[in-house]
């Protein structure tokens, strides 16, 4: 499948599109916006703003300071949006405007891109008004919460022509590690690939988590958003170290990611890092799987039909074992055992690569035998960008495809979302990666997409 190549300034405002209702539907280009960043003189700054700032948010923002100015914020929790402000301003000497609803941001006129870190479970519905708005996105990843939310935001990219980056920063950063394991594979280091396998950590699970008023300053109807409606839960215990200062075992602040209902567990958070570089090392970010199977998994509740039968505690699985049939073969596995990062094995030998190191005899071998001058680079399709920022202003400038793009993001993420959805279902799943379906089994097929909540539907579409 080709990826279209952006090739326009920023599109309509939000209004603009509102008012002009269905032009895109209908295939018509959109007019420029006033604002076109890509005219602009490369050494203008653009403008940011940033929706979801905890955590993660304020991690991507604190590093784009150096590239790009930022003009607003927006977070549901008004104590995270006034600290992050204040820290704003500290470092960029202004402090950006605050909001409780991102619509406001998405209506600014003077805002060429936004940064999204929020809990999965609101990705694509930003993601897709920001672009319809005419920004240009930088989304944290797991990108959506289902395969069909990928479909819907490849759709509108190619639809606005906006530049679309994921927050899979492992392929830009981290020392060129991971960009060294894909050059090691494609120069035939390790020979035919035999076998890859993605250690990913587990998951915790929970005591009961009682109903509980809900923090001052949180407005919680709008954080829960697309998602079911349901009570606040938490325990007492405070979480310490990174992403601290909120309850340990709860529903929302960060434990958000160890409910289906908001994110995708272990899987979707941090195999959307190496099974991204496994897929990308393949050459397979064009295409799937054909088979998934859940080879042993522990789930912390009890479920039926593939839902979980209760609502108060955990329900992403703590423990797992996927195999994957990924073309040509190739078996990968997606294991909460063993050491986080990625293995890959072949005829030739073996490597093991994650955040902090790369080992094994292939790389002790580049003492004597280096890999060909600019390898790096051909993986990276150019000189590494900065950091993966700096890569997204560079495709903002360029209207040119970032190293993060969504269609190769969306191809690897769907082993993921098939894994998932293959363990709570408890069996194997054929898929058809041309279809993009799974081949005679309805029931599956049903979890490729799920109803937002009625008064949070995208807007625009």
């Amino acid at each position: 499948m080709m990826r279209p190549a952006v090739t326009r300034s920023l599109s309509p405002s939000r209004r603009q599109f509102l008012t002009a209702a269905g032009i895109g539907a209908a295939g018509f280009a959109f007019p420029m916006s006033q604002r076109s960043f890509a005219d602009t003189s490369p050494n203008e700054r653009p403008v940011f703003a940033t929706i979801g700032l905890r955590n993660q948010g304020w991690a991507i923002t604190n590093k784009s300071f150096q590239f790009a100015d930022f003009a607003a914020f927006a977070d549901v929790d008004a104590n995270v949006l006034g600290e992050n402000i204040e820290r704003a301003k500290k470092r960029q000497g202004k402090a950006p405007d605050g909001y409780a609803d991102y619509r406001k941001i998405l209506d600014r006129d003077d805002i060429d891109a936004v940064m999204i870190a929020t809990p999965d479970h609101w990705h694509t519905k930003i993601a897709v008004e920001a672009m319809l708005a005419g920004k240009d996105v930088y989304c944290e990843k797991p990108l959506t919460l289902t395969i069909a939310e990928g479909k819907l935001i490849e759709k509108i990219v190619k639809q606005t022509g906006c530049v679309f980056q994921v927050g899979t920063m492992q392929r830009t950063e981290f020392n060129n590690r991971f960009l060294q394991a894909v050059a090691l594979v494609r120069d035939g280091r390790i020979g035919d690939i035999k076998k890859i396998t993605c250690g990913i950590n587990g998951c915790e699970s929970s005591e009961v988590l009682p109903e509980v008023d809900v923090p001052d300053g949180l407005d919680w109807d709008f954080w829960l958003g697309p998602a079911p409606k349901t009570a606040y839960r938490a325990l007492p215990e405070m979480r310490k170290g990174y992403g601290g200062g909120v309850p340990r075992y709860t529903n929302c602040h960060y434990a958000w990611r160890n409910w289906f209902e908001y994110s995708g567990g272990q899987m979707n958070d941090w195999g959307a890092h190496h099974v991204d570089i496994a897929t990308w090392a393949l050459g397979a970010d064009t295409t799937g799987p054909n088979k998934v199977t859940p080879v042993s998994y522990s789930l912390p509740v009890e479920y039926k039909d593939g839902y979980p039968t209760v609502e108060d505690r955990y329900n992403v699985p703590t423990k797992f074992e996927v195999l994957v049939n990924m073309p040509g073969d190739i078996p990968l596995v997606i294991t909460s055992s063993g050491d986080n990062g990625i293995m890959f094995e072949g005829t030739k030998g073996r490597f093991f690569v994650n955040r902090g190191k790369i080992v094994g005899k292939p790389v002790e071998d580049l003492a004597s035998n280096p890999l060909p001058e600019g390898a790096i680079e051909e993986v990276y399709g150019g000189p590494v960008a900065r950091n993966h920022t700096d890569n997204f202003i560079q495709a903002m400038r360029d209207r040119s495809q970032p190293i993060s793009d969504v269609w190769s993001h969306n191809r690897m993420l769907e082993t993921c979302h098939l894994a998932n959805i293959s363990i709570r279902l408890g069996r194997e799943l054929n898929w058809d990666p041309d279809k993009r379906e799974i081949i005679g089994d309805d029931e599956a097929n049903s979890f490729l997409a799920r109803d937002s909540r009625e008064g949070y539907q995208i807007e625009g579409i």
